[in-house]
């Protein structure tokens, strides 16, 4: 089963559907004891980065994320959700993050259109990844203002990026631990295939 951790500020109803689609068993989960039986995780997420750490607060599920990604299994942020997997955001003031992940996030800043809206290509890293499994480089839909800047101690976390005025991180990984700043189940093919391994690398997740 793959827990979809329900905090208040995720697209619950279209992540559920894609994974529903791929045919892989989910619940909607906002209980530490429960999201630790899950053989996966999701963390979706849609908003402001300080909004999103104090509903986790609020519901007591900081310190069970951060338990679920020490055991191993499969953790996957999605938009919002890969954001706070990172230690900081200045999004309306200074935000700490979950901190699974190294790196803080930053407003887009420019003479461009923002939020950055649309299709973009990815590019992929570190094709080896079990993600990229019969993936093609594709367009994937973006909705953000804010983008991951790693820092360059710790640019192996990158596995795709995008370009939208500069290389905006779209996917990261280290070790269980995804995060994808794009919509995968709202990307077509493309999104629907990233979700697919994520998916099975939770069928193969030690319980």
């Amino acid at each position: 089963m793959i827990a979809i951790i329900d905090y208040g500020m995720g697209n619950l109803h279209s992540v559920s559907k894609a994974v529903e689609r791929l045919g892989h068993a989910y619940a909607f989960v906002s209980d530490g004891d429960k999201l630790m039986k899950a053989e996966g995780a999701i963390l979706p997420g849609v908003g402001a980065f300080g909004d999103a750490m104090d509903n986790l607060r609020e519901r007591g599920l900081i310190e069970p994320i951060k338990r679920y990604a020490a055991s191993g299994k499969p953790l996957l942020g999605i938009c919002l959700g890969m954001q706070i997997l990172f230690e900081s955001s200045n999004e309306h003031g200074d935000h700490t993050g979950l901190g699974l992940l190294p790196g803080h996030v930053k407003r887009f800043t420019g003479d461009y259109k923002i939020p950055h809206m649309g299709w973009n290509r990815l590019e992929f890293l570190r094709d080896e990844n079990p993600i990229f499994n019969q993936v093609n480089e594709g367009y994937v839909y973006f909705v953000h203002s804010y983008f991951l800047q790693p820092g360059g101690e710790n640019r192996d976390i990158l596995l795709a990026t995008t370009d939208y005025y500069q290389t905006v991180p779209a996917i990261v990984g280290r070790n269980n631990v995804y995060g994808m700043q794009f919509h995968p189940e709202k990307s077509g093919s493309v999104g629907m295939k990233l979700l697919e391994n994520f998916a099975n690398l939770c069928e193969t997740a030690l319980i």
